[in-house]
C-alpha cells in the first residue's frame, strides 16, 4: 500500500524567529510558499498578549489577514492547535478551547488539536494521578468534540507533555471519548520521551491518526555527559532536537509503518532542532518526502 501524504509545517517549526520578531506569520506562510510545503498547521503557542509572537485569537483582523494572505500564497491552513487543561473540570477552560474551535472555523481550518493537561511530567509511579483526572479528561474532551462536530471539525489529542505521551495513554483517551470526530494527532518523535520504540508506538496509534508530524532526537543513554541543552525522557535519556532525518530515531521504520497502514492526509515536520529553523525545515521535508518517494 502506498501512503497518499501531504507534506507541510507545523509553525512551531519557526518559533525561533518568530518569538524573536525575525519572521511575522505572513513571512513563514510565504517562505513555505516558495518551499517544498504544501501546507501550514497553526500552532498557537502563547495567550500572553505581551508575547512576541501575536495570539492569532485576540484580533479578528489580523484572523482574517492570516486567512487571506494564506489562500493568496496557495498555502493550505490545515490544523490548529492549542495547550488547554482539561484535567480539572474547569468549565472556562473548556470554552476557551471551545472558542478556539470557532476560531479554526473562520480561519477555514477543519481539523484541531487541544492539550488536555499540562506538559510537565509527574515523578514516580504517576497512573494513579492519570486514573483519578482521566473522568474529567474524558468528559471535557468528549464535550469539546461533540461541539466541534456542529463547525464541521475534527478533534484531536497528541502524544506530548510525558503524561498523555505514551501510545496506550493516548489509545484509553480515545477509545473513553468515543466520538468519530476525536482522533490523535500522531507525532512520531515524542514517543522517545517516555522510552517507547516510535516504530512499535506508531503502528499502534496509526488507525487513530488525524495527521502526522515528523520530528526527530538525537537520543543518548542516561549515563551520558552531552553538556547543556538536552532534556531527559522520563526513564532518564538524554533527547536534543534534531534535523528530521539527521538524529537518531528510526524514521524508515516509521515509514514503513505508515505506508503499511491506510492513513492517508497531512503529515508536518515539527522541527526542534538547534541549527537555524529555515535550514532544519528545508533539509526535513526532503528527508521525509524521501522516505514516501
Amino acid at each position: 500500500m502506498t501512503a497518499d501524504i501531504t507534506f507541510g509545517f507545523s509553525s512551531y517549526s519557526f518559533h525561533s524567529k518568530l518569538s524573536t520578531a525575525e519572521m511575522t506569520l505572513p513571512q513563514v506562510i510565504d517562505w513555505i510558499a516558495a518551499s517544498e510545503g504544501e501546507h501550514l498547521e497553526l500552532a498557537v503557542l502563547a495567550d500572553d498578549p505581551d508575547s512576541a509572537i501575536p495570539n492569532i485569537a485576540s484580533d479578528p483582523e489580523y484572523i482574517d489577514r492570516i486567512r487571506e494572505h494564506a489562500a493568496s500564497a496557495g498555502v493550505p491552513l490545515t490544523t490548529l492547535a492549542v495547550g488547554a487543561d482539561l484535567s480539572t473540570g474547569d468549565p472556562a477552560q473548556i470554552a476557551r478551547v471551545k472558542e478556539y474551535v470557532d476560531l479554526a472555523a473562520r480561519l477555514g481550518i477543519t481539523r484541531m488539536r487541544h492539550d488536555v493537561v499540562p506538559h510537565a511530567g509527574h515523578a514516580g509511579d504517576d497512573t494513579p494521578l492519570f486514573e483519578r483526572v482521566l473522568p474529567q479528561i474524558v468528559a471535557a474532551s468528549k464535550d469539546i468534540a461533540q461541539y466541534a462536530a456542529t463547525r464541521g471539525i475534527t478533534t484531536s489529542l497528541e502524544n506530548h507533555g510525558f503524561f498523555v505521551q505514551a501510545a496506550e495513554r493516548v489509545r484509553r483517551i480515545l477509545h473513553a471519548v468515543d466520538e468519530p470526530n476525536f482522533l490523535t494527532t500522531l507525532d512520531v518523535g515524542n514517543f522517545v520521551c517516555v522510552d517507547e520504540d516510535p516504530a512499535v508506538s506508531v503502528a499502534q496509534n496509526l488507525p487513530y491518526a488525524m495527521v502526522v508530524h515528523f520530528k526527530d532526537f538525537y537520543v543518548r543513554p542516561a549515563d551520558a555527559a552531552p553538556g547543556a541543552g538536552w532534556f531527559r525522557s522520563r526513564g532518564g535519556k538524554h533527547l536534543r532536537g534534531a534535523v528530521v532525518g539527521s538524529g537518531d530515531i528510526d524514521l524508515r521504520a516509521v515509514a514503513r509503518a505508515v505506508r503499511a497502514s491506510d492513513f492517508s492526509g497531512y503529515a508536518a515536520i515539527e522541527f526542534e532542532g538547534w541549527e537555524d529553523c529555515l535550514l532544519g525545515c528545508e533539509r526535513g521535508i526532503a528527508f521525509a518526502k524521501s522516505l514516501f518517494a
